[in-house]
């Protein structure tokens, strides 16, 4: 396995916003246990990723794997599209 190789990263989530061109906004939510009550909370997080032919649309689940930057908050490509909203 390369250098390369391992620095990429592969995260699933929701697409909340496609109206920019060639761009897509994913909400990754994860559930952590808070450090003192320990209960199970959600947390949120709003990556924007490339989606090179507009294929994907609000309320898709998609897969995002890591990539060079493309702009400046743009890091993420589109990998595949999970699940189309109806």
């Amino acid at each position: 396995m390369s250098e390369t190789e391992s620095n990429i990263r592969t995260i699933t989530g929701e697409v909340v916003s496609n109206k920019a061109d060639k761009s897509i906004t994913v909400k990754v939510t994860r559930q952590v246990k808070h450090p003192l009550y320990g209960k199970v909370i959600k947390r949120s997080t709003k990556f924007h990723a490339h989606d090179e032919k507009n294929q994907c649309n609000e309320g898709d689940v998609v897969s995002l794997v890591s990539c060079r930057p493309v702009s400046k908050t743009k890091t993420w490509k589109l990998h595949e599209i999970l699940e189309k909203t109806k």
